[in-house]
């Protein structure tokens, strides 16, 4: 549950950020009257990561029982893929993303202004994707419905709090630090979400090695304790790993971790340098 809600709130406060300033620059460009096509794109965007969810939940179901690691691992690693560049985007956008997205924005006020439903609908659209397809790879790794949804949403409406907050200029909260902070811990989970993920293309078959295991810790960690639950939880462990699931484990925080943590640092010197520009207390709050 944890590790979802930190899901939830990690792609909502990112979504929740992107329309903030969508809307404060509407509104400081004195056009309000296209709020609402700004909100038809929002709405789009989550119908579409909802539609997303109930196919991937139903859709899986029906598949036969052969088919279903199959699919089910394809779609972990690829929630890793869209995680992990989730993570490098925000580090490499974040410093203009207030500018980003008004040059968007004016292009998109071309004519009638319709291409603003789509600049709402893609912002907001790629960041519940990422939750849907993440909290699928999550319910299924655990084996449990309730608390991961339960904490997603959780997540989501934290996220949208903020939002708020930030929007009224009621909170500033040093973003720069938050994304580095919960996207380190983000890729630790995706590394297990990944592990999980070869783990099933080995019971399919696709992948060898499904009964050489690297280490079994079932009888110190029963998958059932409490311990064993919540290990499962946050961190997709497996008391009966393999080794390629290992491999995979142990490659992939190294080296994501790793570049990581040397892109946050090179960026953090890039803004001693460079002060951004603040035009709102909402794109104050995106520019720390």
């Amino acid at each position: 549950m944890l590790a979802n809600y930190l899901i939830g709130l990690r792609e909502g406060l990112e979504g929740a950020l992107i329309v903030t300033i969508l809307v404060a620059y509407l509104v400081k460009i004195a056009r309000r009257d296209l709020l609402g096509r700004l909100w038809t794109g929002v709405g789009l965007a989550v119908l579409l990561a909802l539609t997303i969810g109930a196919v991937l939940t139903f859709g899986t179901a029906s598949l036969p029982e052969t088919a279903e690691p199959a699919i089910a691992g394809s779609l972990s690693i690829a929630a890793t893929g869209l995680v992990t560049w989730m993570v490098f985007w925000m580090l490499r956008t974040a410093r203009d993303l207030s500018g980003h997205l008004r040059g968007t924005i004016d292009r998109s006020l071309v004519g009638t202004g319709v291409g603003l439903v789509l600049v709402a609908f893609l912002a907001v659209g790629r960041e519940g994707i990422e939750t849907a397809l993440f909290i699928w790879a999550a319910v299924q790794s655990t084996g449990e419905t309730t608390l991961p949804l339960i904490g997603a949403a959780l997540g989501i409406l934290t996220a949208v709090g903020l939002g708020a907050l930030i929007y009224f200029g009621m909170l500033k909260i040093n973003l720069a630090r938050f994304f580095t902070w919960s996207g380190a811990i983000l890729i630790v989970v995706a590394a297990g979400v990944l592990s999980y993920g070869v783990h099933d293309l080995q019971e399919s078959g696709i992948l060898p090695g499904e009964h050489l295991l690297a280490f079994d810790v079932s009888a110190a960690i029963p998958p059932e304790s409490w311990y064993g639950t919540l290990l499962k939880g946050t961190l997709n462990f497996s008391p009966e790993t393999t080794w390629l699931s290992l491999v995979a484990w142990l490659v992939y925080t190294g080296t994501v971790l790793t570049m990581f943590l040397m892109t946050s640092a090179r960026n953090r010197a890039g803004r001693s340098i460079v002060a951004p520009r603040v035009d709102t207390p909402a794109m104050a709050t995106i520019a720390r």
